[in-house]
């Protein structure tokens, strides 16, 4: 990286923190045009580095997963919006499977006050973040946990999995393809998201539209498999026309109408 300019180095710092980075933003932040801001974004794809979407650029992420807290932090309002939204889909006295991911974890979180549920997740965050609840009951997928994020991982979380047939399953993927191909990074992962897949009468798909920018190696399935998805928008009318020929239900969370929300608290 000692050849990028101070600015191009900054703006891949940030990148890599948020996951994602805005032409107009970034524009402002550094005082710069915005042909100043694709300039550096363009030069920064061209290593690989970064990778372009309508707006702005995302880290380049073809082999391996952003961080966690990178994760966490990124899209931050769109996840909890979807995670309210996608919630309301599970009603009291439900079975769910609830697998990795930030995206999930806010489905987790919507749910926690919720009654007479029985939770199976191979996801340490959303067992602590449910287990004290009295009307939650939870249960844990044994096997290696992955210490970068709290991922229960390898085939004996497969094989706890397989022992339950549940109402729902509440799953988040790294990224997802223009053909509907459903994609991760870690295949011990991806074999757990399958079985959960398959062992749940409805499966709820919860992702924000930048995993329509990314790439990932492993696939899980496809948005055949899907009963409803739960995203922010829908990034393109062909995107749109994917869901509807694989019969997904499509639900758009509105983060902006979480945010109003808060203000009029």
């Amino acid at each position: 990286m000692s050849d990028l300019s101070p600015r191009q180095s900054e703006i891949l710092g940030l990148a890599r923190l948020a996951g994602r980075v805005g032409v107009d933003e970034l524009a402002r932040r550094f005082d710069v045009t915005p042909q100043t801001v694709r300039k550096d974004l363009n030069e920064l794809c061209e290593r690989r580095m970064l990778q372009r979407v309508h707006g702005g650029a995302v880290v380049a992420s073809g082999v391996a997963n952003l961080s966690y807290d990178a994760r966490r932090f990124a899209a931050a309002e769109s996840k909890r919006a979807i995670g309210l939204a996608a919630a309301e889909l599970i009603p009291n006295g439900s079975s769910l499977f609830i697998n990795i991911g930030t995206t999930t974890e806010e489905v987790a979180r919507a749910l926690a006050f919720r009654n007479d549920l029985l939770v199976i997740t191979n996801n340490l965050n959303v067992a602590m973040e449910l287990y004290r609840h009295a009307g939650i009951e939870v249960i844990v997928a044994g096997g290696t946990v992955r210490k970068t994020d709290g991922a229960v991982v390898g085939a004996a979380a497969t094989n706890v999995i397989r022992q339950f047939k549940v109402d729902y399953a509440v799953i988040g993927v790294s990224a997802i393809d223009l053909d509907g191909t459903l994609l991760d990074f870690d295949y011990r992962e991806v074999l757990v998201t399958q079985a959960i897949i398959e062992n749940a009468r409805q499966v709820i798909l919860v992702s924000d539209s930048s995993k329509f920018a990314r790439k990932a190696p492993v696939r899980i399935g496809h948005m055949s498999q899907i009963d409803s998805f739960v995203t922010d928008a829908i990034p393109s009318d062909e995107i749109r026309q994917m869901c509807r020929e694989a019969q997904v239900e499509v639900r758009e969370a509105d983060p902006e109408g979480l945010l109003a929300q808060q203000d009029m608290d």
